[in-house]
C-alpha cells in the first residue's frame, strides 16, 4: 500500500485533535505526520503511541507533504493554502475560505465523492460548513427520490462549534453561576450558560447571518441544484457537542413518510430513529453517523416532510468528513 506524508494545520484545536485521532484509529496510510499550529507552544499530540511535537507554521511547513488538512480558519487558509499547493500538496480545508469558488470542489463523500475520482494533485478541496454537512446527510437521499425545492430550517449549534474557547466559556459561566459570581462574556455576545442565542455568525444586510447563508449556498453546490433555496435560523445552545437541525422540506413530488424512511435507511452514514425514538446531541456525540428522527408529513407544504437530524459537528461536520475526503483520494 502506498503511504503519504500528511500535515495537520490547527492540530491543537478541537477539530485538529479529532483529525489526529481519526487518522490513527482508521489506520490512514501515513508515512510521516507533521503537526502544525500558528504559534509554537511546546505541545505534543499522541499518534501511533508516539508523542509528536507541534511545530510553528511557516512558509516551509508544506515541503514534501502530500496531503494537508487545514483547520485554522479562513484567514490562515487563504494565506497558506496557495503556499501548500505551490509546494505540491493537496489541501483539504475546513474553513469557508474556498467553498464557493467555482474551481474548488466542495465535497461530502457520500454525496459527491465522485468529484474526487479524476483528482490530480496539487490543489484545494473544501470541506463544507458543519450544519450544511449534517443537514445534507439526511436531505440528499430524499432529494434523489423526490427532488427538494426549498427548506425552512433551524439549527441548534453546540459551543464546540466555536472551538475550545466556546467550551471554556460555557464551563466558566456555569461555574460562575453556581458560585454566585459575575458571568463574563468573551466569545458570545450574550450569556450562553442556561440560555440560547438566536444568531450564529456575522449579520448581513439581508437580516440573515453568513452562517445561515451557508446552508443555501453550499447546499446548491454540493447537490448540484442551482434552484435550491433555504430559509435558516441558526441558534447557539448550551450544549457541548453535536449540532441539531429541525428541517421542513418541500419537494417536487408528493412524499410519503414510509417511502421517505425507506430512502433514509439506505443513506450511507445515516442512522434512522423510527416511531417514537429520536436522537439528541448527547446520544450522537462521538459517533461517526448522523442520526435522523421525528420524520413526519408537513402540514404547511403540500409536498412537505419535516424531520430532526443530529450530528457530531466535530466529526461529520468537520474532522471525519475531511479524513473521508483524504481516504477517497488515496482509494481512487
Amino acid at each position: 500500500m502506498s503511504t503519504y506524508n500528511v500535515a495537520i494545520l490547527g492540530a491543537t484545536g478541537a477539530v485538529g485533535m479529532e483529525v489526529v485521532r481519526l487518522l490513527d484509529e482508521r489506520n490512514f496510510p501515513v508515512r510521516s505526520l507533521r503537526l502544525l499550529a500558528r504559534k509554537h507552544d511546546g505541545r505534543t499530540c499522541s499518534f501511533k503511541r508516539r508523542q509528536i511535537p507541534v511545530l510553528a507554521l511557516d512558509e516551509g511547513s508544506f515541503q514534501d507533504i502530500d496531503i494537508a488538512i487545514f483547520s485554522a480558519g479562513s484567514d490562515v487558509a487563504r494565506q497558506f493554502g496557495p503556499v501548500a499547493v505551490k509546494a505540491g500538496c493537496t489541501v483539504i480545508d475546513n474553513s469557508s475560505a474556498f467553498r464557493v469558488e467555482e474551481s474548488v470542489p466542495l465535497v461530502v463523500p457520500e454525496i459527491n465523492g465522485d468529484l474526487l475520482h479524476p483528482w490530480t494533485t496539487p490543489g484545494i478541496i473544501a470541506n463544507p460548513n458543519c450544519t450544511t454537512a449534517i443537514t445534507l446527510m439526511a436531505l440528499w437521499s430524499l432529494h434523489q427520490r423526490f427532488r427538494v425545492t426549498r427548506i425552512i430550517a433551524s439549527s441548534y449549534q453546540a459551543v464546540s462549534g466555536s472551538g475550545q474557547k466556546g467550551i471554556h466559556e460555557l464551563d466558566s459561566q456555569i461555574e460562575a453561576k453556581q458560585r454566585g459570581h459575575d458571568i463574563r462574556r468573551e466569545v458570545y455576545p450574550h450569556q450562553i450558560a442556561f440560555n440560547v442565542i438566536p444568531s450564529v455568525g456575522n449579520l448581513l444586510p439581508s437580516g440573515f447571518t453568513d452562517e445561515e447563508d451557508k446552508l443555501e449556498n453550499e447546499g446548491r453546490k454540493i447537490m448540484d441544484h442551482p434552484s435550491f433555496v433555504a430559509s435558516v435560523t441558526c441558534v447557539r445552545v448550551p450544549v457541548y457537542r453535536a449540532h441539531s437541525v429541525a428541517v421542513t422540506a418541500e419537494f417536487e413530488q408528493r412524499i410519503d413518510v414510509e417511502k421517505a424512511i425507506e430512502c433514509l435507511r439506505l443513506a450511507p452514514g445515516l442512522t434512522v430513529c423510527e416511531g417514537s425514538a429520536y436522537p439528541t446531541p448527547i446520544d450522537v456525540s462521538g459517533k461517526d453517523n448522523c442520526f435522523v428522527g421525528r420524520i413526519r408529513r408537513d402540514r404547511a407544504f403540500d409536498n412537505g416532510l419535516s424531520f430532526w437530524v443530529v450530528g457530531d459537528q466535530l466529526l461529520k461536520g468537520a474532522a471525519l468528513n475531511a479524513v473521508q475526503i483524504a481516504e477517497e483520494l488515496v482509494r481512487r
